[in-house]
């Protein structure tokens, strides 16, 4: 029997069970092995969905707006208890990268064997389109998968991807043929990272900004989009040699020129002050860039002093606010950038209120909504006051572990119905916000519907994904009523839409 510690607001409890729900550490997580891939299952009886449903895209890492917020209204209010519809699902290869979705494509970076594959999918159906594969070698020394982390970027002519190794993709929307490409490891001085290659890239305008985490200070690099050329290189030593740091005994930083550039959080392009900044949140921290340019507005120091550690959360900008929050005893800060756009006040900074791990947290009146903690076991969602910083509330997804048993097949069951529950914990989950409600995808694969309220945390419905397991590390999609989810093999549709719609 194994026991595992949570909190909540109530204050700590052990819940012991034996975890035959497929509870496996992350360092033990193996890449299944697969020849091919099963076809799509086909629609839910009955359920048709029309090319003609309104909504918007989801064509880059979380949606239109950079920051997992949707749009989209005419949502399910409340879930059936089996869920709501199965449109298609689809076993798929490894990797972390959510889909991105434009118009009635659906793109997936994903690895089978020993390919990379690009692959698109028409998202009503499942159906396959088109595929660009490429050989792969990368093995994650921490063994978890060896896939994409990354996600795809589309626009009306071109798919952007870039791969675990490194290797950066142009391709044609409409039939996957290779338009231009680069080996950035090829290309550049790039020290090694812990979990391969895994800041998604954006565009602004016409340039593709990468995180590329070369030496001496190539740590972001512009590419024109059509041709690939690069346009500008920045972020390294000049940008961290002598800077403060703030930690006792090691007050300023030394360039040692083997140290990693880069870490897995993907940059993010705002106006501030009517002043156009990228803000890429680097190893050692934030550095706010001129995106024509490269030129740096500012820098802030924000990393652990453990050197098994990463940023990987996005930063969040609200008006002229910047959230950091990382796992590691980090926690967050909010900066505030000032009228000059090239300083900034550091509002508060906590290193116990919200320590994100990889999933970006959500600002929702003048509060933001994050899951915090580095270990499954201290996955809390957590909801933390923008101006001061203090946690308002916070829970694991359950509070009644006591009503929990076991059936006798290894199950988790209600005591008083008898019946097999969601798994009850979110862990470290992800989660995005539609139609004034959140969508949350928990660690082990349960999918909860929790109202968008900064007051208390109420869960409206909740179930077991289908096909959804241990690891659930992916953020969900949102486009036209229909969520897509993805493990580490396999990716489903879901029709989130009112009947009426």
């Amino acid at each position: 029997m194994t026991s595992s510690l949570f909190a909540n607001k109530n204050g700590l409890f052990l819940f012991g069970v034996f975890l035959s729900l497929t509870f496996q550490s992350c360092s033990d997580a193996q890449e299944p092995g697969r020849a091919t891939l099963s076809p799509s299952s086909p629609p839910s009886p009955g359920k048709t969905i029309s090319p003609e449903r309104e909504g918007e895209d989801w064509p880059h890492f979380l949606g239109l707006t950079h920051d997992g917020i949707s749009r989209e209204t005419g949502l399910l209010e409340k879930w059936p208890e089996a869920g709501p519809p199965l449109i298609w699902e689809k076993e798929v290869g490894t990797g972390y990268g959510a889909p991105s979705v434009l118009g009635r494509q659906i793109v997936l970076h994903h690895r089978l064997d020993d390919e990379e594959i690009v692959e698109c999918w028409d998202a009503l159906t499942g159906k396959e389109i088109w595929q660009h594969a490429y050989p792969s070698k990368f093995r994650d020394p921490y063994g978890y998968n060896n896939g994409p982390r990354c996600s795809p970027i589309l626009t009306k002519e071109h798919c952007f991807t870039l791969g675990a190794e490194g290797k950066l993709t142009c391709l044609k929307l409409s039939d996957g043929s290779l338009v231009w490409e680069h080996d950035l490891k090829a290309d550049y001085n790039i020290p090694d990272g812990f979990f391969g290659v895994g800041a998604s890239p954006i565009l602004e305008g016409k340039k593709l900004i990468v995180l590329v985490g070369g030496q001496p200070n190539s740590g972001v690099v512009a590419f024109d989009s059509i041709s690939g050329k690069k346009l500008w290189e920045a972020v390294g030593e000049e940008t961290w040699d002598n800077t403060e740091t703030g930690w006792p005994n090691d007050p300023t930083y030394r360039w040692k020129g083997d140290e990693m550039v880069v870490s897995y959080s993907s940059p993010v392009a705002a106006t501030i002050h009517g002043k156009r900044h990228l803000l890429c949140l680097m190893r050692q921290g934030l550095v706010s860039l001129d995106p024509e340019t490269g030129k740096t507005h500012f820098k802030h120091w924000f990393r652990s002093r453990t050197h098994d550690s990463v940023n990987a959360a996005r930063p969040v900008v609200v008006d002229d606010t910047i959230l950091l929050s990382a796992a590691y005893r980090v926690g967050a800060t909010l900066l505030k950038v000032n009228q000059d756009g090239k300083s900034y006040d550091v509002v508060w900074s906590d290193a116990r209120n919200l320590l994100t791990h990889w999933s970006t947290a959500i600002p929702l009146d003048d509060c933001f909504l994050g899951f915090s903690g580095r270990h499954e076991n201290q996955g809390e969602l957590r909801c933390i006051d923008a101006k001061t910083g203090k946690v308002k509330w916070e829970t694991s997804g359950f509070d009644n572990p006591e009503t929990l048993g076991r059936s006798a097949s290894g199950a988790i069951v209600s005591k008083e119905t008898g019946k097999v529950v969601p798994w009850p914990f979110y862990g470290r989950g992800s989660k995005i916000l539609a139609d004034g409600k959140f969508i949350v995808l928990a660690e082990r694969g349960t999918l909860a519907l929790v109202n968008a309220t900064t007051e208390n945390w109420q869960e409206i419905s909740r179930y077991s994904a289908p096909r959804m397991h241990y690891p659930c590390w992916t953020a969900p999609v949102l486009s036209r009523g229909l969520l897509y989810l993805r493990c580490d093999d396999a990716m489903v549709c879901i029709d989130l839409k009112k009947e009426s719609e």
